[in-house]
């Protein structure tokens, strides 16, 4: 009786030692997922447009989270890229949602940062002016006063805008303002012009500005992406969280990508950024949302992220590229847009 008495004590031992080198292999859940998002709003709700403002108004990942009671941490930020950048740096933040260049900036500083999912791809940017400043092109920018968002999206595509032409920043007098302080300015003609967002078609609206030169009229030089960026600390240790984040997130998308939905899109960011309907609308009035919203990793936009490597490099913004192909991990999305072929096949 003793051998088989040994033999069971020594197999529930090894069934005990199993389960806890299982529970080692899998960390404990985080109580809350944290999201930095810059925060666009012009009133006291919080706003970024895009798959962000979805995802918050149908609680998307809130009820993606909810069976583990993880709860979900959106943290807006007014300063924009470079104050993201800080909080994922101080490691304040495990997922990001970040324009290029500041997405850029962050990966070239070191940050162990994945790219997930695009975005958003080819936003317009506007030349605002002076009325009467007889500025038409930008070429009629050279010595001129130009405020610009430095370290942010607005940044590169300006620089972006300028290179198409042949020209660079050093032709000009550049200031660094945020979008609200430079359309301040521009409305008192402290500056002479602006690159902006489509916040100064308000403006225009008011006759304080004109916009002689859009990213569409540069055959989309000076145009913008964003994408959303994951820690490599919460990737590598989470990924089960990430897929399920990712997968979540593709409902938005499918959402923001129907053409049916376009007018709730607009009063949606239209109320919690505070600004007209009308612009909004005017904005996307000729984009073809399935495009614009598109979250893949695809050829095209990894293409116009390497760009904007490249020309970050180039113009100094920072010290070295890099290859975009070595800081993508389309691997989530993949898995998420696989799952929704088969849920579709199986219908």
């Amino acid at each position: 009786m003793k051998t088989p008495l040994r033999h069971l004590i020594t197999a529930l031992g090894l069934v005990g030692f199993f389960a806890l080198s299982a529970q080692a292999a899998e960390p404990a859940k985080p109580e809350s997922i944290r999201i930095a998002v810059p925060d666009l709003s012009a009133g006291s709700k919080h706003s970024a447009g895009g798959v962000v403002d979805v995802l918050r108004d149908q609680q998307l990942l809130e009820k993606a989270f909810a069976k583990d009671g993880i709860r979900i941490d959106w943290r807006f930020f007014k300063g924009a890229g470079p104050v993201v950048n800080e909080a994922l740096a101080n490691g304040q933040a495990d997922f990001a949602y970040l324009g290029d260049l500041a997405a850029i900036v962050g990966k070239a500083n070191g940050l162990d940062t994945r790219v997930l999912t695009a975005g958003v791809r080819g936003v317009k940017s506007y030349l605002g002016v002076v009325p009467g400043s007889g500025i038409k092109t930008l070429h009629d920018l050279k010595g001129k006063r130009v405020a610009v968002f430095r370290g942010t999206a607005n940044q590169l595509s300006f620089a972006s805008a300028l290179a198409s032409q042949g020209l660079s920043e050093r032709d000009l007098k550049v200031i660094n303002l945020d979008f609200n302080a430079a359309n301040a300015a521009l409305a008192a003609k402290q500056i002479d012009a602006t690159w902006g967002l489509s916040s100064l078609l308000s403006l225009r609206e008011r006759g304080l500005v004109e916009l002689p030169v859009n990213s569409r009229d540069l055959e989309g030089a000076g145009s913008t992406q964003a994408v959303l960026l994951g820690t490599g600390e919460f990737i590598d240790k989470y990924p089960e969280l990430v897929q399920r984040l990712v997968t979540a997130q593709q409902q938005a998308a499918n959402w923001l990508r129907d053409e049916h939905n376009r007018e709730a899109y607009v009063d949606l960011v239209a109320s919690n950024a505070n600004w007209p309907r009308s612009i909004l609308a005017d904005d996307l009035a000729n984009e073809d949302l399935a495009h614009y919203f598109d979250p893949r990793l695809d050829a095209e936009f990894v293409a116009q992220l390497q760009q904007g490597v490249d020309l970050a490099a180039r113009e100094r913004l920072i010290r070295r590229g890099f290859q975009v192909s070595q800081w993508i991990e389309p691997r989530f999305l993949d898995a998420a847009l696989q799952q929704e072929q088969a849920v579709q096949a199986a219908r």
